[in-house]
């Protein structure tokens, strides 16, 4: 061998030996005798379970609390909208038509969505979808889609 396969092969064992180690469930003691390729090995000897660290609105943000917003209405000035998220995953919501005597309440759960940062409502007519933000939702459209154009401030809700 010359000079430069040897530090190669040097390199390549000082780096597998700087990198961690996973950790592995040993084999019971195995007889000398017994034939190295008669041994089966378990096919995964780590563990698949994942822990979410990563953040997100779930996890990081103050989100429960009372939110409010008048979101557009194509018959009326607009819907003055009041929505209570409780840290038990349920909700509240009122919609009380501007100029108009009408105003439903409904109430129920909510789940979120794999991200951490989007909830879905699950009420008997209440079906809306909302990217949490800090101190804010975002109403999303049915497809889960940010609202665009020029009144998407309209679709955002404040904490009080």
């Amino acid at each position: 061998m010359n000079k430069l396969q040897i530090s190669g092969i040097a390199a390549m064992a000082f780096l597998a030996s700087c990198s961690p180690k996973e950790k592995t469930s040993e084999l019971s003691s195995v007889s000398p005798k017994t034939d190295p390729m008669s041994i089966q090995t378990p096919m995964d000897t780590t563990s698949k379970e994942t822990v979410a660290t990563a953040h997100n609105s779930q996890n990081s943000l103050d989100w429960n609390g009372t939110y409010e917003a008048v979101v557009p209405c194509a018959d009326c000035p607009g819907i003055k909208t009041t929505l209570l998220l409780n840290k038990d995953k349920t909700f509240s919501i009122t919609e009380e038509y501007i100029d108009r005597n009408s105003k439903n309440n409904d109430k129920g759960t909510f789940d979120w969505d794999a991200t951490g940062s989007v909830i879905t409502l699950n009420g008997k007519s209440a079906k809306y979808k909302y990217k949490v933000g800090e101190n804010k939702l975002s109403q999303l459209d049915m497809d889960g889609k940010e609202i665009d154009g020029p009144n998407k401030n309209l679709y955002v809700f404040n904490k009080k």
